[in-house]
């Protein structure tokens, strides 16, 4: 019948002791990592493949963010810019009450020369709501003498692999140019008839602001349904990514738990298994 060998050179119970703590102090570090870090896969050490595609969607999301933050500047551009076409288009309206006023030919004199005053004052509104129009140093409306900011088309990216959505300018100077009808122009009733009616200057130039409204209302809404897309891509993205490398650490906090005692008792059968040399040496004192 076989049976152990006990021996001072190979202590069989003590390396078995050992290995099985070596074991339990690895997993003891890996736990550890896990709840200190919050992440399961914290580095490519933990796993490869998952860290590789961890990084990847961590850098979509911040490509994404970005274009946000873009996106977010082109808004406020497209809100000042809207404003701006508003107040034009109500100061239109005024203007195209004097003018109704001025093509009638019973306006005559001192009431005449006020209702020239008025329009030009309301022109001067106009002039100053195009200059104004500016945005972060941009404006698409503005390229009129005095203006602020840097007037032309703007190519906004959207999306995390760079597309990118344009937005054109609406010559405000243009407008601002067609209305600034002569004395001449505004002194006889006939001539300034012509110009409010269905085919006239004025009306071409206020359908033509209406029309830029239109545009520029469009584009503010495909981008803030583009912002929010990115948000919602965003959010699902970093489920995805949670889901890959988060720590459940729930579990880990039991399994911590668990590997501790299983430390103190591994500890205590290594410390028990290097006694047994000792024990063999009382065996040949006592001999």
């Amino acid at each position: 019948m076989s049976g152990s060998i006990d021996s001072v050179n190979t202590n069989v119970g003590a390396m078995i002791a050992l290995e099985a703590l070596n074991s339990t102090n690895t997993q003891l570090n890996s736990v550890q990592k896990q709840i200190s870090t919050g992440y399961r896969v914290a580095d490519a050490v933990d796993d490869g493949a998952a860290y590789a595609v961890a990084q990847s969607v961590r850098s979509s999301v911040s490509a994404l963010t970005t274009a946000n933050q873009q996106l977010g500047s082109t808004q406020g551009l497209l809100s000042t810019t809207s404003s701006a076409l508003n107040d034009v288009s109500t100061l239109m309206q005024s203007m195209r009450d004097v003018l109704v006023s001025l093509s009638n030919g019973a306006t005559t004199g001192n009431e005449r020369t006020q209702y020239t005053a008025q329009y030009s004052s309301l022109l001067a509104n106009v002039k100053s709501d195009v200059q104004d129009a500016s945005y972060n140093g941009q404006t698409l409306i503005g390229n009129i003498t005095g203006h602020s900011g840097t007037f032309g088309n703007i190519a906004v990216v959207r999306n995390e692999v760079g597309t990118t959505y344009g937005v054109a300018t609406f010559s405000g100077s243009a407008v601002f140019g067609s209305l600034s009808f002569t004395s001449t122009q505004l002194g006889g009733a006939s001539t300034v008839a012509a110009l409010i009616t269905a085919t006239g200057t004025f009306l071409n130039n206020f359908n033509s602001v209406s029309s830029a409204m239109n545009t520029y209302g469009s584009a503010t809404n495909y981008i803030n349904n583009q912002v929010s897309y990115n948000n919602d891509k965003i959010d699902a993205l970093n489920t995805g990514l949670g889901a890959l490398v988060d720590a459940n650490l729930a579990q880990e906090s039991a399994t911590l738990q668990a590997l501790q005692i299983k430390q103190q008792l591994g500890t205590q059968s290594l410390t028990l298994a290097t006694q047994t040399p000792q024990m063999l040496l009382s065996l040949v004192k006592s001999a």
